[in-house]
């Protein structure tokens, strides 16, 4: 079990607080061992682990409280032989009915603190935000870094380069669980398959009551395709119209909505850099996890620098930015990132092979005259910086711990 400080610095401060603890993501990526982090950190500040109430709603032997009303009367009878505050974790806690409800009144009426996870932004929209607002901090947990996923590599391949780690990590991605298989391929490739069917059915399909189940598969097997590409519902639409399935753009769209909303694919906006305002059309999605796009779809050596973008983003993602795609005037720019008012602008390629490629990605930042740092990042050795402008190898910025 690796400590993930990046996350626990985040939810440290919260830690004692009346607030709901709420950590959301994909199926699998860690949501768990977050928990159990917290726990350790609680036990280790001098609170008895007695004091820890722990449900996983997946496992059947808590079946009999998947509603309010039984779950709330559980957590209290338990809670009743207590006479001091009480630490509830509550794993999964979508598969409860009226949930929501019932950990609100649990707040009220207990001296408590309250951890749950999700694998559903639902979970945050209408449900959360209409009994709890204001009441719960949210903590979007992705699978491993490039950084994390070297922690657990090592002690599989001691002797490996870095280069030939990325290549692997590139190749299988960051889903925790893939350590315990020592990452490999053949028993990892399994994994994963089974676990994008897992997050389709139970996380998509099932919640969302989807009718078409066929329309939605090719749908995702054409965004995970083009992962990183600009492409519209319309053009989607035409797409399907071409492989004899008819589809509204509005159903895409809500079928995309719904991928999203089981943290499968992030969709990224595009802005007007020169006019400040986010265009209408045509945004870019990337996949929660590049391994999964390989296990399934396959193609990931093939499209290198798609892949290498996917990579990027989720780790801007990860270190807490907001992302736009950037556009001045003809020229786009992969990456705008803003933090709390502090920008970070990132051009990804995979090589900068020739001059007209160097003159390209390093020319997107022509009209850009604020002060803020701008990188180009490849697989190149050479560093290629100039005119102000950072050019690191790909793996070196991902390891970095700050951008500056």
């Amino acid at each position: 079990m690796i400590k993930r400080e990046l996350y626990m610095r985040r939810i440290r401060p919260f830690i004692g607080l009346d607030l709901i603890k709420v950590m959301t993501g994909i199926r699998r990526c860690g949501k768990s061992v977050m928990l159990e982090l917290v726990k350790q950190e609680l036990a280790e500040s001098g609170v008895n682990p007695s004091r820890f109430i722990s449900i996983n709603f997946e496992d059947m032997q808590y079946s009999h409280l998947q509603t309010a009303k039984a779950l709330h009367d559980e957590i209290m009878a338990r809670a009743a032989g207590m006479d001091s505050k009480v630490y509830l974790f509550f794993d999964e806690i979508q598969e409860v009915k009226d949930w929501e409800k019932c950990v609100n009144s649990l707040r009220v009426s207990l001296d408590c603190d309250i951890y749950i996870t999700g694998s559903n932004a639902k979970l945050l929209s209408g449900e959360l935000a209409t009994c709890l607002g204001g009441r719960y901090v949210e903590f979007v947990i992705y699978p491993f870094s490039f950084a994390e996923f070297l922690e657990l590599y090592r002690p599989v391949a001691p002797n490996v380069p870095v280069e030939k780690a990325f290549r692997k990590y590139m190749l299988s991605g960051g889903m925790p669980y893939l350590a315990n298989l020592g990452f490999a391929e053949e028993p990892s490739r399994q994994y994963l398959r089974d676990l994008f069917n897992s997050v389709q059915l139970k996380d998509i399909v099932k919640r969302n009551r989807v009718r078409d189940v066929d329309l939605l598969e090719r749908i995702i097997a054409y965004v995970m395709a083009n992962v990183g590409t600009t492409f519209s519902a319309t053009s989607l639409a035409k797409f399907l119209k071409n492989e004899q399935r008819a589809a509204a753009p509005e159903t895409i769209l809500n079928y995309i909505k719904y991928c999203c909303g089981a943290y499968l694919f992030y969709q990224v906006k595009r802005e007007d850099l020169q006019g400040k305002q986010l265009l209408a059309s045509n945004e870019k999605y990337y996949i929660a996890d590049h391994g999964i796009r390989e296990a399934v779809f396959g193609g990931n050596t093939k499209d290198v620098n798609l892949i290498l973008e996917n990579i990027v983003y989720m780790e801007l993602r990860r270190k807490g930015y907001e992302v736009t795609v950037g556009r001045t005037g003809d020229k786009e720019i992969d990456f705008v990132c803003d933090k709390r008012g502090e920008k970070l602008y990132v051009q990804v390629a995979y090589l900068l092979a020739s001059e007209e490629t160097i003159a390209r990605e390093f020319g997107a930042y022509d009209a850009i005259r604020d002060n803020f740092p701008k990188y180009v990042v490849s697989l190149d050795e050479f560093d290629m910086s100039r005119d102000g402008i950072k050019h690191r190898n790909i793996r070196d910025f991902l390891l970095m711990d700050e951008w500056n």
